[in-house]
């Protein structure tokens, strides 16, 4: 019970799933010396975030409230020095990819029995964050999600169920049209991987390894599927009219020009131990 943790509930998470924000409580502060907040929104999350003292902050909510934690700690310049954890509860499909386990029992339990890894990420020239990946186009807004039932030791596997039926639905993001060809110019460290005299269908770019960037062009396909432009580099800059893309749980633009940067080891993400 020696080590201290804050632990911050996202107000989307209590709305959501107010079960697994229960489970997730209780095994926290049944093995940890737990400050539990609860923000009312992004304003006192953030205030929350800032006066942790030397708790260990864990972010109790969906892939938004993850990237919003590690945004406020990058823009105060204090991820190098804190390990963050998470439970998510919602939308977890960036939280899992990073490793971290799904149900709220076995996250609580890495929170407490995990140890920290370094990931590396890119940094946007807003002094955005993009954890897991970016797209051009954003992809568009596909089904929810299916409901996966709360773990059996619990019970009550409708629970969740019902809970996300009653709560209130984020807003559609109408005004994003389909993804279709775009002229946009990539250049990586410089040097120009496609031009704007060439359309193409997707561009994606990833965060690799040792501050390096992955990008992956898809060329317009004409009859035959074209084969995909790859090349890695520190900074990644895309030139186009008015683009939008989607990076990690949420859609930025339209912008004219982006320019993100590799980031090695940039901040610190508790995982289950091997």
């Amino acid at each position: 019970m020696s080590e201290q943790l804050l632990v911050i509930i996202d107000p989307a998470a209590r709305q959501t799933d107010g079960e697994s924000v229960r489970i997730a409580k209780d095994v926290l502060s049944a093995g940890a010396a737990a400050k539990v907040c609860l923000p009312d929104g992004p304003e006192e999350f953030a205030r929350a975030l800032g006066r942790r003292g030397s708790r260990r902050p864990v972010v109790v909510g969906g892939d938004r409230a993850l990237v919003r934690a590690v945004t406020l700690l990058h823009r105060r310049r204090e991820l190098a020095g804190c390990a963050l954890s998470v439970v998510p509860v919602g939308d977890t499909r960036l939280a899992e990819s990073l490793g971290v386990p799904g149900g709220a029992v076995a996250a609580a339990r890495a929170v407490l029995d995990g140890a920290e890894r370094r990931l590396d990420l890119l940094v946007d020239d807003s002094d955005g964050v993009v954890l897991s990946g970016l797209g051009i186009p954003p992809e568009p807004v596909g089904r929810a999600p299916a409901v996966e039932p709360v773990a059996a030791s619990y019970g009550r596997p409708w629970y969740r169920s019902l809970v996300r039926t009653l709560a209130p639905r984020p807003p559609r993001l109408s005004a994003i049209p389909a993804p279709g060809p775009s002229r946009l110019r990539v250049e990586v460290d410089g040097e120009t991987v496609v031009d704007l005299g060439q359309p193409v269908e997707a561009v994606s770019v990833t965060p690799g390894t040792g501050g390096v960037a992955e990008v992956v062009v898809r060329p317009l396909s004409v009859g035959a599927e074209a084969t995909p432009v790859r090349a890695s580099g520190r900074t990644v800059t895309v030139v186009g009219a008015d683009f939008r893309y989607r990076a990690d749980a949420g859609v930025s633009g339209p912008v004219r020009r982006r320019t993100w940067r590799g980031v090695e080891g940039a901040w610190g993400l508790v995982l289950p131990s091997a």
